[in-house]
Protein backbone atom coordinates (compact mmCIF):
# COMPACT_ATOMS: atom_id res chain seq x y z
CA UNK A 1 0.00 0.00 0.00
CA UNK A 2 2.79 2.79 0.79
CA UNK A 3 4.51 2.03 -2.89
CA UNK A 4 1.34 2.06 -4.33
CA UNK A 5 0.74 5.20 -2.54
CA UNK A 6 4.12 6.95 -3.51
CA UNK A 7 3.67 5.60 -6.84
CA UNK A 8 0.88 7.64 -7.10
CA UNK A 9 0.95 10.52 -5.09
CA UNK A 10 -0.10 13.31 -7.59
CA UNK A 11 -2.79 11.73 -8.40
CA UNK A 12 -4.15 10.47 -5.17
CA UNK A 13 -3.35 14.14 -3.72
CA UNK A 14 -5.38 16.14 -6.98
CA UNK A 15 -8.73 13.29 -7.04
CA UNK A 16 -8.65 14.51 -3.13
CA UNK A 17 -8.56 17.53 -3.63
CA UNK A 18 -11.14 17.44 -6.20
CA UNK A 19 -13.36 15.57 -4.04
CA UNK A 20 -12.73 18.09 -1.11
CA UNK A 21 -13.60 20.87 -3.03
CA UNK A 22 -16.97 19.28 -5.40
CA UNK A 23 -18.29 18.58 -1.63
CA UNK A 24 -17.24 22.24 -0.64
CA UNK A 25 -19.08 23.38 -3.82
CA UNK A 26 -22.25 21.25 -2.86
CA UNK A 27 -22.45 22.80 0.57
CA UNK A 28 -21.87 26.61 -0.22
CA UNK A 29 -23.94 25.82 -3.43
CA UNK A 30 -27.07 24.47 -0.73
CA UNK A 31 -26.81 27.89 1.26
CA UNK A 32 -26.72 29.53 -1.77
CA UNK A 33 -29.79 28.39 -3.37
CA UNK A 34 -31.46 28.19 -0.45
CA UNK A 35 -30.88 31.58 0.59
CA UNK A 36 -32.34 32.82 -2.93
CA UNK A 37 -35.03 30.56 -2.37
CA UNK A 38 -36.33 32.40 1.05
CA UNK A 39 -35.24 35.90 -0.54
CA UNK A 40 -37.76 34.88 -3.46
CA UNK A 41 -40.78 33.36 -1.39
CA UNK A 42 -39.51 29.56 -1.83
CA UNK A 43 -39.11 27.13 0.23
CA UNK A 44 -35.32 25.93 1.30
CA UNK A 45 -34.26 22.48 0.26
CA UNK A 46 -32.26 19.19 1.52
CA UNK A 47 -28.66 18.70 0.42
CA UNK A 48 -29.35 15.60 -1.22
CA UNK A 49 -31.99 17.59 -3.37
CA UNK A 50 -29.55 20.43 -4.60
CA UNK A 51 -27.35 18.30 -5.59
CA UNK A 52 -29.37 15.90 -7.61
CA UNK A 53 -30.71 19.24 -9.12
CA UNK A 54 -30.21 21.14 -12.43
CA UNK A 55 -28.90 23.96 -10.54
CA UNK A 56 -26.08 21.69 -9.12
CA UNK A 57 -25.58 20.03 -12.13
CA UNK A 58 -25.07 22.74 -14.94
CA UNK A 59 -22.62 24.30 -12.03
CA UNK A 60 -20.33 21.17 -11.99
CA UNK A 61 -20.55 20.23 -16.19
CA UNK A 62 -19.92 24.22 -17.41
CA UNK A 63 -16.44 24.39 -15.25
CA UNK A 64 -15.66 20.31 -16.67
CA UNK A 65 -16.30 20.98 -20.14
CA UNK A 66 -13.96 24.34 -19.81
CA UNK A 67 -11.27 22.46 -18.33
CA UNK A 68 -11.33 19.38 -20.51
CA UNK A 69 -11.53 21.68 -23.89
CA UNK A 70 -7.96 24.01 -22.29
CA UNK A 71 -6.45 20.59 -22.40
CA UNK A 72 -7.85 19.42 -25.81
CA UNK A 73 -6.90 22.25 -27.44
CA UNK A 74 -3.08 22.37 -25.36
CA UNK A 75 -2.55 18.84 -26.65
CA UNK A 76 -3.52 19.48 -30.45
CA UNK A 77 -1.69 23.43 -30.58
CA UNK A 78 1.61 22.11 -29.48
CA UNK A 79 1.90 19.66 -32.00
CA UNK A 80 2.03 22.15 -34.37
CA UNK A 81 3.00 25.42 -32.54
CA UNK A 82 5.94 26.58 -30.31
CA UNK A 83 6.74 28.94 -27.81
CA UNK A 84 10.62 29.79 -27.65
CA UNK A 85 12.31 29.24 -24.32
CA UNK A 86 8.84 27.44 -22.79
CA UNK A 87 9.22 24.06 -21.42
CA UNK A 88 5.25 23.25 -22.45
CA UNK A 89 6.76 23.88 -25.95
CA UNK A 90 8.38 21.56 -28.41
CA UNK A 91 11.74 23.19 -30.13
CA UNK A 92 11.40 25.71 -33.03
CA UNK A 93 11.77 23.42 -35.99
CA UNK A 94 9.93 20.35 -34.01
CA UNK A 95 6.51 20.77 -35.17
CA UNK A 96 4.40 18.34 -36.41
CA UNK A 97 3.45 14.67 -35.41
CA UNK A 98 7.27 13.53 -36.07
CA UNK A 99 8.28 10.45 -37.69
CA UNK A 100 7.66 6.95 -36.98
CA UNK A 101 11.25 6.56 -35.89
CA UNK A 102 10.79 9.78 -33.48
CA UNK A 103 7.70 7.91 -32.34
CA UNK A 104 9.00 4.91 -31.60
CA UNK A 105 6.06 2.81 -33.12
CA UNK A 106 5.52 0.37 -35.58
CA UNK A 107 9.08 -1.40 -36.32
CA UNK A 108 10.58 1.46 -34.24
CA UNK A 109 8.23 0.24 -31.26
CA UNK A 110 10.62 -1.08 -28.12
CA UNK A 111 10.08 -4.53 -26.39
CA UNK A 112 8.63 -2.18 -23.52
CA UNK A 113 6.38 -0.16 -26.15
CA UNK A 114 2.64 -0.29 -25.67
CA UNK A 115 1.67 -3.24 -27.48
CA UNK A 116 -0.92 -0.80 -29.96
CA UNK A 117 2.32 1.16 -30.42
CA UNK A 118 3.70 -2.01 -32.06
CA UNK A 119 0.89 -2.47 -34.60
CA UNK A 120 -0.01 -0.73 -37.95
CA UNK A 121 -3.21 0.51 -39.73
CA UNK A 122 -6.02 1.27 -37.44
CA UNK A 123 -5.31 0.60 -34.15
CA UNK A 124 -1.84 2.47 -33.98
CA UNK A 125 -3.70 5.65 -35.38
CA UNK A 126 -6.44 4.99 -32.76
CA UNK A 127 -3.59 4.86 -29.79
CA UNK A 128 -1.45 7.64 -31.59
CA UNK A 129 -4.39 9.99 -31.08
CA UNK A 130 -6.28 8.61 -28.10
CA UNK A 131 -5.20 11.15 -25.74
CA UNK A 132 -6.95 14.20 -27.75
CA UNK A 133 -9.83 11.72 -28.42
CA UNK A 134 -10.72 11.01 -24.93
CA UNK A 135 -10.15 14.64 -24.06
CA UNK A 136 -12.38 15.43 -27.02
CA UNK A 137 -15.19 12.62 -25.72
CA UNK A 138 -15.04 14.30 -22.56
CA UNK A 139 -15.48 17.67 -23.31
CA UNK A 140 -18.39 16.89 -25.89
CA UNK A 141 -20.15 15.22 -23.37
CA UNK A 142 -19.72 17.29 -20.78
CA UNK A 143 -20.49 20.24 -22.93
CA UNK A 144 -24.01 18.39 -23.53
CA UNK A 145 -24.27 17.64 -19.63
CA UNK A 146 -24.43 21.61 -19.36
CA UNK A 147 -26.47 22.12 -21.88
CA UNK A 148 -29.27 19.88 -20.89
CA UNK A 149 -28.99 20.79 -17.23
CA UNK A 150 -28.68 24.89 -18.10
CA UNK A 151 -32.06 24.21 -19.98
CA UNK A 152 -33.86 22.30 -16.89
CA UNK A 153 -32.49 24.99 -14.29
CA UNK A 154 -32.94 27.86 -17.00
CA UNK A 155 -36.92 26.90 -17.26
CA UNK A 156 -36.90 26.42 -13.94
CA UNK A 157 -36.67 30.25 -13.14
CA UNK A 158 -39.06 31.15 -16.26
CA UNK A 159 -41.66 29.08 -14.32
CA UNK A 160 -41.21 30.63 -11.09
CA UNK A 161 -41.36 33.52 -12.81
CA UNK A 162 -44.42 33.07 -14.75
CA UNK A 163 -42.49 32.62 -18.16
CA UNK A 164 -42.14 30.15 -20.88
CA UNK A 165 -39.67 27.20 -20.84
CA UNK A 166 -37.41 27.22 -24.09
CA UNK A 167 -36.47 24.15 -25.97
CA UNK A 168 -32.65 23.04 -25.66
CA UNK A 169 -31.67 24.38 -29.01
CA UNK A 170 -33.27 27.87 -27.95
CA UNK A 171 -31.37 27.45 -24.66
CA UNK A 172 -28.20 26.54 -26.47
CA UNK A 173 -28.33 29.67 -28.32
CA UNK A 174 -29.44 31.79 -25.63
CA UNK A 175 -26.96 34.63 -24.09
CA UNK A 176 -27.17 33.27 -20.41
CA UNK A 177 -25.68 30.05 -22.17
CA UNK A 178 -23.20 31.65 -24.16
CA UNK A 179 -22.40 33.86 -20.98
CA UNK A 180 -21.95 30.77 -18.61
CA UNK A 181 -19.81 29.02 -21.36
CA UNK A 182 -17.54 32.46 -22.16
CA UNK A 183 -16.70 33.06 -18.62
CA UNK A 184 -15.00 29.96 -18.16
CA UNK A 185 -13.31 29.87 -21.39
CA UNK A 186 -11.29 32.72 -21.13
CA UNK A 187 -10.12 31.97 -17.73
CA UNK A 188 -9.02 28.73 -18.85
CA UNK A 189 -7.13 30.26 -21.73
CA UNK A 190 -5.83 33.05 -19.71
CA UNK A 191 -4.16 30.13 -17.43
CA UNK A 192 -2.53 28.16 -20.02
CA UNK A 193 -1.45 31.21 -21.92
CA UNK A 194 0.22 32.37 -18.40
CA UNK A 195 1.63 29.45 -18.35
CA UNK A 196 3.21 29.43 -21.22
CA UNK A 197 4.57 32.79 -21.07
CA UNK A 198 5.82 32.95 -17.34
CA UNK A 199 7.61 29.43 -17.40
CA UNK A 200 9.79 31.10 -20.19
CA UNK A 201 11.43 33.42 -17.34
CA UNK A 202 10.26 31.92 -13.62
CA UNK A 203 11.84 29.00 -12.80
CA UNK A 204 9.88 26.73 -9.78
CA UNK A 205 13.34 24.42 -8.44
CA UNK A 206 12.42 21.01 -8.41
CA UNK A 207 9.22 21.12 -10.32
CA UNK A 208 8.78 19.35 -14.02
CA UNK A 209 6.45 22.09 -15.38
CA UNK A 210 9.42 24.48 -14.99
CA UNK A 211 13.10 24.90 -16.65
CA UNK A 212 16.20 23.67 -14.33
CA UNK A 213 16.50 27.67 -12.35
CA UNK A 214 19.90 27.50 -14.53
CA UNK A 215 18.64 27.35 -17.88
CA UNK A 216 19.04 30.07 -20.18
CA UNK A 217 15.37 31.63 -21.21
CA UNK A 218 15.66 30.82 -24.40
CA UNK A 219 16.08 27.38 -24.20
CA UNK A 220 12.98 25.42 -24.96
CA UNK A 221 11.33 22.04 -24.38
CA UNK A 222 13.46 21.78 -21.57
CA UNK A 223 12.47 20.23 -18.27
CA UNK A 224 13.19 19.18 -14.80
Amino acid sequence: MRRFVKDNALSLFFLLAFLAALVGQSIAGTADYNATQLSDGGEPVSWPAYVTSSDFAVDVAENWQSEYLQFLLFIMVTVWLVQRGSPESKKPGEEGAQSDQEQKVGPHARPSSPAWAKTRGLRQSVFSNSLGLVMGLVFLLSWLAQSVAGTAAYNNRQLAQLQDPVSWGAYVASADFWSRTLQNWQSEFLAVLSMVVLSVYLRQRGSPESKPVGAPHATTGEEN
